[in-house]
């Protein structure tokens, strides 16, 4: 399970990265004026992503997501001869675990 939700952030972080990475080495290269801005706008609108992800907690919500999707398909892997109720129950479980972790969003610190 932490392995799959580790793999979809780390390939988020390195897509960010990468970009990064380009217009970092394009404005070494060149030292245009044109590549210096394309370098300010990507640095830029990243510092802004974060900052956002840091007031919303959306960052933090999609990971707690992630988590409570792959908890429940997890627990129907295992349990294969699980009735509905058993499913619905663990599926309950999870939602209610999930919203209890939004809710701590609400007064946790920004920074």
């Amino acid at each position: 399970m932490w392995k799959q939700l580790l793999v979809l952030l780390s390939d988020e972080l390195i897509t960010v990265l990468l970009l990064l990475q380009v217009a970092l080495l394009r404005w070494l290269s060149s030292q245009t004026d044109e590549d210096r801005r394309v370098l300010a706008a990507v640095t830029g609108v990243q510092v802004g992503r974060e900052l956002l992800n840091r007031l919303t907690g959306q960052d933090k919500v999609e990971a707690y997501k992630r988590e409570c999707i792959l908890s429940i398909a997890q627990f129907v892997q295992q349990n294969p001869r699980a009735s509905q109720k058993q499913i619905n129950a663990e599926v309950e479980k999870n939602v209610l675990v999930f919203a209890a972790r939004v809710k701590a969003l609400e007064s946790a610190p920004i920074f």
